[in-house]
């Protein structure tokens, strides 16, 4: 059975830092592709950050330089650091991957206060 799990959300102010993790499991983590997502209220979903299996990375233009995804596949957990936090950074951040359909976790809550 696979299943994400996010943690690290919270509320923070501009400026501020935050580590999100994803937990994954009931896949072979090392070999996946793994995404950030995040939806704002009203917004679309987008992609965040990307990580292949090997390590390479993948950014949105927004959060290039201020953001770094990670991951861990001895813990099947990948990360994203997230520092010089912007309101607009605000939303809800999704890890996901795709295998035939795309798998979502429930999300985390990071809000950004001016």
């Amino acid at each position: 059975q696979v299943q994400l799990v996010e943690s690290g959300g919270g509320l923070v102010q501009a400026g501020g830092s935050l580590r999100l993790s994803c937990a994954a499991s009931g896949i072979i983590f090392s070999i996946r592709t793994m995404d950030w997502y995040r939806q704002a209220p009203g917004k679309q979903r987008e992609l965040v950050a990307r990580i292949s299996g090997s390590g390479s990375t993948n950014y949105l233009d927004s959060v290039q330089g201020r953001f770094t995804v990670s991951r861990d596949n001895a813990k099947n957990t990948m990360y994203l650091q997230m520092n010089s936090l912007k309101p607009e950074d605000t939303g809800v951040y999704y890890c996901s991957f795709e295998r035939g359909f795309r798998f979502w976790g429930q999300g985390t809550q990071v809000t950004v206060s001016s």
